[in-house]
């Protein structure tokens, strides 16, 4: 439970990070919302390096709870809701992060 935590706050993490200079490239918003930006994508950097298992496992588990995390954001931050393929997309995602983190070990 502590591992999917600290995946989802590192999925936030990244995402906040992108999103912000989206608003800003893409809105119109102010530049100063960089500033959050890399202080976000900063917190992103070191919250992975807080996990357990090598780097390349985590990197490679923590491509399916962004996935995940990112059409929740889709959903609850841009309105838009998730299709039935977003699902499946999803499911797939997650089963192939807990292929990686669940194996057994040597």
């Amino acid at each position: 439970m502590k591992t999917l935590l600290l995946f989802v706050a590192t999925a936030l993490a990244e995402i906040i990070g992108c999103y912000l200079p989206y608003l800003w490239l893409r809105q119109g918003r102010t530049a100063w919302l960089l500033l959050p930006a890399i202080l976000s994508l900063a917190l992103f950097a070191w919250l992975l390096t807080l996990h357990e298992t090598a780097a390349g496992r985590v990197y490679a588990a923590y491509g399916g709870v962004y996935v995940c995390v990112a059409l929740v954001w889709l959903w609850a931050v841009d309105h838009v809701r998730p299709t039935v393929w977003d699902m499946a997309g999803v499911g797939v995602a997650l089963l192939g992060m807990g292929i990686i983190m669940l194996q057994p070990t040597r």
